[in-house]
């Protein structure tokens, strides 16, 4: 690295944010002579200028635009290892934050007392996260790691275990005409308007939930969207639309009187997985992870 300093990485990347010397030397703690400082240096080791100043604005070269753009990833990625390692050095202590969707069932009970048995000194909080948006909590750092449905298909997400596979069903209200059923097939979809998911949830993740063709082609109306799981099952229950559902979560939710569960035959089954940070591995959430392997073994 040619004797590059962390510091001087560390005032490039804030500047670039601020664009003025006075307001990166504040963020920094330092005086604006030493912002300028470190940046000559920085700018010396790499043999051109990455900032442009004038009396009237300050703004990135081209090589400073490039230069920001594959330093970012790399500094944060730096940043994280060393939080990491420093969490890790701590030991367990502090909070585990889990954010789940729908219910927790008993395989996630059974993974939680296992890591509070390991990890006593570690309080683990649940979080409830809206079915519309089963990736922000996570990215916003309000949870250390989600249980969320599948699929999951985030390249900053880390997925694993894989856990809870079980045949889905269609709630409708107790007096649809399939209410009467045990069980109906897939493209028999294509005669009831199916609830979909609102939000800032990926179209690949509510297309997976709410399917908008059958398997055989078949277009599935579509029916009203919902941000939560609560909202579904009551415009199910006033037949304003069905909703698909894993069994246990069916069963669980159950409203004898209002509702029916009716299996659906030769769709994917559902399924839960355990996401967490891929580039801000926590220590907890990583021992977790391990938990809930141990509790659910293969995804079944």
């Amino acid at each position: 690295m040619s004797g590059v300093e962390i510091r001087e990485l560390e005032t490039f990347l804030v500047l670039a944010q601020e664009l003025h010397f006075g307001r990166t030397g504040e963020r920094l703690y330092v005086s604006q002579s030493r912002v300028s400082q470190l940046l000559r240096s920085l700018e010396s080791r790499i043999g051109a200028p990455l900032v442009e100043r004038t009396s009237r604005r300050v703004r990135l070269t081209p090589l400073g635009e490039s230069f920001l753009a594959d330093l970012r990833p790399a500094y944060d990625t730096l940043r994280a290892t060393v939080e990491g390692a420093r969490a890790a050095a701590r030991g367990m202590g502090g909070e585990l934050r889990v954010g789940f969707q729908g219910t927790v069932d008993g395989c996630l009970g059974r993974a939680i007392a296992l890591f509070t048995d390991r990890h006593p000194d570690c309080a683990v909080t649940i979080v409830e996260i809206p079915l519309s948006d089963p990736f922000g909590a996570l990215r916003r750092h309000e949870v250390d790691c989600a249980v969320v449905l599948l699929p999951v298909a985030e390249d900053d997400l880390a997925l694993g275990p894989v856990f809870s596979r079980q045949p889905q069903t269609l709630a409708v209200s107790a007096r649809h005409p399939f209410a009467a059923r045990e069980s109906l097939s897939a493209e028999e979809l294509a005669d009831c308007r199916l609830i979909g998911i609102d939000g800032g949830a990926p179209e690949y993740w509510r297309r997976a939930q709410a399917p908008a063709l059958t398997p055989g082609g078949l277009p599935v109306p579509a029916g009203p969207t919902v941000n939560t799981l609560q909202e579904g099952l009551s415009l199910a229950a006033a037949d304003r639309g069905a909703m698909l559902l894993c069994r246990s979560t069916a069963d669980y939710h159950g409203r004898r009187g209002s509702l029916a569960f009716v299996a659906v035959r030769d769709l994917p089954a559902s399924e839960l997985g355990l996401v967490r940070h891929r580039a801000r591995p926590s220590p907890r959430a990583e021992a977790f992870a391990r938990a809930v392997a141990e509790i659910t073994g293969p995804a079944s």
